[in-house]
């Protein structure tokens, strides 16, 4: 925990049961490879989840860092699901794909992908998986009785986009990185604010736990949830609760809008918190 809010559910869809590996702030909410060992039974976990660039927190996998999971996993019966629809969105370090770690990890991997997020096109529901082949055709046999495929508009659209020259997609990308700079900045500057280091995505997930307990004229804060309808309702900020990904105390900011709305939307935040007392 925090997870993307799909995944607990995708599992129970599947008759399976999630199990969570906290992610601690005081460990730049990474993975601890050793809570990892200790959650993974050898006879009932059937496959992990990997999230790089991640959602909610903006984190990213180093090269190191996934090695040392693989060393875990490489040996073990265990397919490993690695979303990686934020590869693009990364900042000041490289974007390391699991299946790229040797010929026994790739072998096992499942690497899922899509064009909503690198090419802004949420709405066309256009995504891909590549992994093993016994794998990929049982999808393939669930899809054609469910959605069939995905309409060839998309299609088209998705294969224009991934045909667009790389110098696009990276002027964006350094778009992107100015808004983390400046969210990331600003958040740091309103006291009581706990703020990760995000590397990939577009999204920061600070500690907001010294707001919990706080009130403002009758309205009580306990909670996120409470704290971000807070934000909504005096400051017009929309952002989301730690609570809808599994960890309490934090709110995702995302970073995809205007700059003169991310300067807009700081200020408000401050001024919110400001009224809040103790």
């Amino acid at each position: 925990m925090p997870y993307w809010v799909s995944y607990p559910e995708q599992i129970r869809l599947a008759g399976a049961t999630p199990v969570y590996i906290y992610l601690e702030f005081e460990k730049e909410l990474k993975i601890d490879t050793e809570e990892l060992k200790r959650v993974i039974h050898p006879e009932k976990t059937k496959a992990i989840i990997l999230n790089t660039p991640h959602n909610p927190t903006g984190g990213v996998l180093s090269r190191g860092e996934l090695e040392k999971i693989a060393a875990i996993v490489e040996d073990l019966p265990i397919l490993v699901i690695s979303d990686e629809i934020y590869e693009e969105f990364i900042y000041e370090v490289p974007h390391v794909s699991f299946a790229s770690l040797g010929e026994n990890l790739y072998r096992k991997t499942l690497t899922v992908n899509g064009v909503s997020k690198t090419y802004g096109m949420t709405g066309w529901r256009i995504g891909y998986a590549g992994g093993p082949e016994e794998i990929i055709q049982a999808m393939i046999r669930l899809q054609s009785h469910s959605t069939s495929c995905a309409s060839s508009i998309s299609q088209m659209a998705a294969l224009a986009a991934l045909n667009l020259h790389k110098q696009e997609v990276k002027k964006r990308i350094e778009e992107f990185s100015y808004r983390r700079k400046l969210v990331k900045e600003g958040l740091k500057k309103i006291r009581g604010i706990k703020v990760n280091k995000p590397l990939g995505a577009f999204y920061i997930f600070p500690d907001f736990t010294n707001f919990l307990g706080t009130s403002y004229g009758k309205r009580q804060i306990k909670n996120s949830l409470d704290l971000a309808n807070y934000l909504l309702d005096e400051a017009g900020v929309a952002v989301v609760p730690g609570s809808a990904f599994g960890l309490e105390g934090y709110l995702r900011i995302s970073y995809a809008v205007a700059i003169d709305q991310i300067k807009e939307g700081l200020e408000k935040i401050k001024k919110a918190l400001d009224k809040l007392r103790s």
